[in-house]
């Protein structure tokens, strides 16, 4: 009887709904409200909120949540270990990344993980915010630069770079700038943060960047919280722009931007995937995983 509703909680939890949970069960809504009904019964506790439109876990829910879930990943992970090893993966992943790298980069790749493995569903939510994993029910994150959270497991998936660079015309008119002090003469176009990242004295000590890694503020005319807006306003010479590798790759290429400062340029952030430390890597999760870390440049 201890595993009575365990299923259908995890999966009403993962769904966030007793009639796709009953659905991918093979069973009806009456059996999988029933089963977690006794399940509350039997642990004296209320795991979930029920309203006419949505379902959420309360706090006791999102513990026992994680636990369940675990151990359902682990029976997942002890049939695939014993299944024949031919056999296509097969479920649900539910993930989060950042907006312009996931567009760009991160769907592109997974799209092509699923045309290899059609019985695999993927949930991806874009959002520069840091999503709680564990409250939003995610398999894994995709997270870029420094990490600070140690409740979660990572795995490096890749690196970018992170360029200064303008338009020739702009250039032309206003000058290159040579050191990080000029820039103060420089209409500096923003995102979403008012400083951009260098090294301090321009010189690349390999094993001591720590010590030498600089945030200078800088200001200018515009400021958008779209990386593609930016690059458009460099193009048509507004100003410098620093940028991710995957916005300005193309247009250094042809020339269209110039790269400044290079000297001065931060070491390459690295590109995380995540996933809670007490949840069992799932073998779908860790096939997804791979093939990111093996395809992302």
């Amino acid at each position: 009887m201890r595993w009575d509703g365990i299923s259908e909680f995890v999966y009403v939890a993962d769904y966030e709904s007793f009639t796709r949970a009953a659905k991918e069960l093979g069973i009806s809504t009456a059996q999988v409200s029933r089963q977690i009904s006794a399940l509350e019964k039997r642990l004296n506790i209320k795991l979930l909120y029920r309203t006419t439109r949505k379902v959420s876990l309360t706090e006791e829910g999102r513990v026992f949540y994680q636990h369940c879930r675990g151990v359902l990943d682990g029976l997942d992970a002890a049939e695939q270990a014993v299944s024949n090893l031919q056999s296509k993966p097969q479920g649900r992943i539910k993930l989060t990344a950042p907006v312009t790298y996931g567009e760009q980069q991160l769907l592109p790749l997974v799209n092509d993980f699923m045309v290899q493995y059609r019985d695999i569903e993927v949930t991806a939510f874009l959002s520069n915010q840091k999503i709680d994993l564990i409250d939003g029910s995610y398999d894994l994150a995709i997270r870029i630069g420094k990490l600070s959270d140690s409740t979660m497991m990572a795995k490096k998936l890749s690196r970018r770079t992170n360029f200064v660079c303008a338009a020739p015309a702009y250039l032309e008119k206003y000058g290159i700038p040579h050191s990080l002090s000029d820039l103060s003469q420089h209409n500096c176009l923003l995102g979403t943060r008012d400083y951009w990242h260098f090294i301090e004295d321009g010189k690349i000590d390999s094993g001591k960047n720590a010590d030498k890694e600089k945030n200078l503020r800088v200001s200018g005319s515009v400021q958008y919280n779209s990386g593609h807006s930016l690059v458009d306003a460099a193009l048509k010479g507004l100003g410098i722009v620093q940028l991710p590798d995957y916005y300005v790759q193309k247009y250094l290429a042809s020339g269209e931007l110039v790269s400044l400062l290079n000297n001065y340029r931060e070491p390459e952030e690295s590109i995380w995937a995540i996933y809670p430390h007490n949840r069992h890597l799932s073998p779908k999760i860790r096939l997804l995983v791979d093939y990111l870390a093996e395809h992302l440049v």
